[in-house]
């Protein structure tokens, strides 16, 4: 048997490198990858790579909101083999944490099953089932359009979208956190009504400054509410790009039983989960650090949302111990700010202004892209259009030039030179059908011609004009803010925590008892005005959202207040923690819903003024059922809440004001009549009486406006008229300003007089008010609307009006 020769020797190459230099180049690959490709989001639309990839997968795949979820697992595959090159989990976990509406306060992803909870995780891809959310084809709309630029996948065989259009400001709406090599960011989420506004000012106004801004975004919003302790760390944030917040539980001192007394926690501070906290106050009481807690019980469910009730020994301040649940336990947390992001493909840091500034340079490009494309088609088609009408108005020659042609190429040649046609118009009239020959298609095409021509000069418009596309991206912004924005649910509080103490008891907040002024809006927004010596309140430069005063209120900053809603109580509390602005600016855009603060959660229930327990001038009071009473602060017992008026079933109270023996008590009804009498008629009652007949009421009315006239000469009346039929916001209606004065004085108890002559169609009052000239008109949403010039007659009809008007209140004098 011959041997097998020997194997030839291969040849070795073997090559010296220098270890340092390879791995300092390796590392460097490395982490401009994780940097670029992973961990950070991109400024322009607040993506990560693999958020941008399931989002534009998601909208290939048709998953729409009207359409049925499909499983998670069949997303992450189509995602993992078409665009995103790495494994499942990390897919996964960033499809869930889309779809979770405790991370994100305008969550992207619409999940069903089990997507996991603050203190648990989600269940595997197989089990659960996802679609895109509504707010998620706003990201992801016209891409069809040459919006952006499509680069490769990993294999070169798909396109993917290098950034998504974003028609709303993602990334400071759900913020973002990551944690690349050498770097991390970790930005909070914010409300989109208040960007929206911001990014809309930016537009109209380039230079303005961060603290401008602020009067729009004042700080984040967290989707699981809380309260944020003091703004110096949201300046430091928005002006440098990087801060330190506190955030707290909203919580409340309640009875849990007969002589129990409990801490109520309806909401926690941002990523934290009741079990979390649960665990630590246990924890704490284990280790004889926090007392006074006979228990913890979480009574969370479906139904009333986050619950924990925290039992407090019988003899323990409740303000005490919860004073050292904010020191011990995540009751009040943490968050770092730190703004970095991807812009023009490196990292930065931002503050407030640069993230808008870049995100609205991204939509101005978005629309410009956006015109050009669709001017372009219409222009193509236009050409097209204009051919085949040449074509229908001498068909019979056309088909002649057709029929005597030896192939299409000669007939297309001939039918450019004889119709001098272009090319692409003469193949379209060649693979014209013959029904479109009909007179009807003919009429057809050439309001075809004209719309086209119509939307040509409309785009070439829009292109020419910064100041167009500037208004065409704030129209935009405006509508997804209507279609997406919820309110605020974070409370922004202006006082920083107190620093806690090494002793035991409750803490002394030690804020100085100086002199404050309480503005409440029209809206329900209110702010603490701090007044140093000589200091005025002064009207603001330039009028903001919630301007409408429904009234002031001079105290000071650590006194008790009594806060009158129209259920007819009065809530004490103290103005320590509301916001504070200057006096030379008041904008009450920044202040807080007075709601919220006092923590009423009766639906319909609204605050309409302020007394002082030590006053002696009398407070009244008018109903929706023509009711008026007076009563002496100083009288009433010393308790939290109050009753002050006996109300009768399905009455409330509409209006509440310090009415002096020489002022005028004012009503004004739906139908339209005014009754103003002298205080004096009016005797003072106890807290339990129901007061006395005020305005006689015609058939189906109801009193709309109550309120008390200081100085007549001065004063004013703004009524809104409309019908009772129509939706609300469709007709703004008709409106006008008189005199106070042109309004004579009737006896308490009469029907008064006509205010306001109704128009066909017009049925009813919709908003109205007396009181101190000028008056200040804003609509539902608090932007500022103009009212006609005073001076009408008092049975006069109005004149139209452009926006719909929610309030009427006063400005700041």
């Amino acid at each position: 048997m011959p041997k097998t020769p020997p194997p030839e020797p291969v040849e070795e190459r073997i090559q010296d490198i220098d270890l340092s230099s390879e791995m300092q180049g390796s590392f460097l690959e490395y982490a401009y990858s994780v940097i670029y490709s992973r961990a950070l989001p991109d400024a322009r639309d607040g993506l990560k790579p693999v958020q941008r990839r399931i989002l534009y997968q998601m909208a290939e795949m048709g998953l729409r909101p009207d359409r049925g979820h499909v499983k998670s697992a069949r997303v992450v595959g189509e995602v993992m083999g078409k665009l995103h090159p790495h494994g499942d989990t990390a897919i996964y976990d960033a499809l869930v944490r889309l779809a979770q509406e405790w991370a994100l306060r305008v969550p992207l992803v619409d999940g069903h099953g089990n997507f996991g909870s603050l203190d648990d995780g989600p269940a595997a891809a197989r089990y659960t089932e996802a679609r895109l959310a509504a707010a998620a084809l706003a990201l992801t709309e016209n891409l069809d359009e040459d919006v952006v630029d499509f680069i490769p996948n990993y294999d070169g065989q798909f396109q993917q979208p290098s950034v998504l259009p974003a028609a709303f400001p993602n990334l400071l709406v759900n913020g973002a956190s990551g944690i690349a090599v050498g770097m991390a960011t970790n930005m909070a989420p914010h409300n989109l009504i208040e960007v929206v506004a911001a990014a809309t000012h930016l537009l109209e106004h380039p230079d303005a400054t961060t603290e401008d801004l602020m009067e729009f975004v004042p700080g984040p919003d967290f989707p699981a509410g809380g309260v944020l302790m003091g703004l110096d760390g949201v300046k430091d944030a928005y002006a440098t790009g990087r801060g330190a917040l506190k955030v707290r539980g909203k919580v409340s001192v309640e009875p849990l039983g007969p002589r129990r007394t409990g801490i109520i926690v309806s909401e926690l501070p941002y990523m934290v989960g009741p079990e979390r906290l649960i665990e630590k106050i246990r924890d704490a009481v284990q280790s004889k650090k926090l007392q006074g807690i006979s228990d913890v019980t979480d009574l969370t469910d479906r139904n009333h949302g986050l619950r924990v009730a925290i039992g407090i020994k019988t003899g323990f301040d409740p303000n005490a111990v919860l004073e050292q649940l904010y020191r011990l336990t995540p009751l009040e947390d943490s968050f770092s700010i730190n703004n970095v992001a991807l812009v023009d493909g490196q990292p930065r840091t931002l503050g407030l202004k640069e993230m808008l500034s870049v995100y609205v340079g991204h939509r101005l490009e978005v629309i410009t892209r956006r015109s050009r494309y669709r001017l372009a088609r219409r222009e193509e088609r236009l050409h097209l259009v204009e051919g085949l009408l040449i074509a229908i108005l001498d068909i019979d020659e056309v088909i002649q030039v057709i029929r005597s042609s030896d192939d299409s190429e000669q007939a297309r040649s001939r039918l450019r030179s004889v119709f001098d046609l272009s090319e692409l118009q003469a193949e379209y009239i060649l693979e014209l059908r013959l029904r479109r020959l009909t007179k009807f298609s003919r009429i057809e095409l050439e309001a075809e011609r004209d719309a086209l021509k119509a939307e040509i000069a409309k785009l070439q418009e829009l292109l020419g004009s910064p100041a167009l596309l500037r208004n065409a991206v704030a129209t935009e912004l405006d509508a997804a803010a209507e279609a997406y924005g919820t309110p605020r649910r974070t409370l922004l509080m202006n006082a920083a925590p107190p620093k806690p103490r090494a002793s035991k008891g409750a803490v002394d907040l030690q804020i100085a008892d100086a002199p404050t002024v309480l503005v409440l809006s029209t809206t329900g927004r209110a702010v603490r005005i701090d007044l140093g010596e000589g200091q005025e309140l002064t009207v603001p430069a330039r009028r903001s959202k919630h301007d409408a005063i429904l009234t002031t209120f001079e105290t000071t900053v650590r006194s008790e207040v009594g806060a009158l809603t129209s259920a007819g109580r009065v809530v004490r509390f103290s103005p320590v923690d509301l916001p504070s602005v200057p006096s030379s600016s008041v904008q009450l855009a920044a202040g807080t819903p007075l709601r919220d603060y006092l923590n009423i959660t009766t639906r319909g229930e609204r605050i309409i003024g302020f007394l002082r327990f030590d006053s002696e001038t009398p407070i009244a009071l008018g109903t929706l059922q023509g009711t008026v009473k007076r009563i002496v602060p100083n009288t009433l017992p010393v308790r939290p809440e109050i009753e002050v008026i006996g109300l009768k079933a399905g009455d409330v109270v509409v209006g509440a004001a310090q009415a002096p023996d020489d002022a005028e008590l004012v009503f004004i009804t739906t139908d339209a009549q005014l009754l103003h009498f002298a205080a004096s008629t009016v005797r003072p009652q106890g807290a339990p009486a129901g007061g006395m007949a005020g305005i006689k009421l015609g058939s189906g009315s109801s009193v709309l406006f109550f309120g008390v006239v200081d100085a007549p000469d001065t004063a004013v009346v703004a009524t809104v008229s409309g019908a009772e039929g129509i939706l609300p916001g469709t007709d703004a209606g008709r409106a006008k300003v008189t005199a106070f004065t042109e309004y004579p004085a009737k006896g308490r108890a009469t029907g008064g007089v006509r205010a306001h002559s109704f128009l066909k169609g017009e049925d009813r009052l919709t908003v109205a008010w007396a009181g101190p000239a000028p008056a200040q008109a804003v609509d539902p949403t608090g932007a500022v609307r103009r009212l006609p010039d005073a001076g009408a007659r008092r049975d006069a009809s109005g004149q139209p009006i452009e926006g719909v008007i929610g309030s009427i209140g006063r400005t700041i004098a």
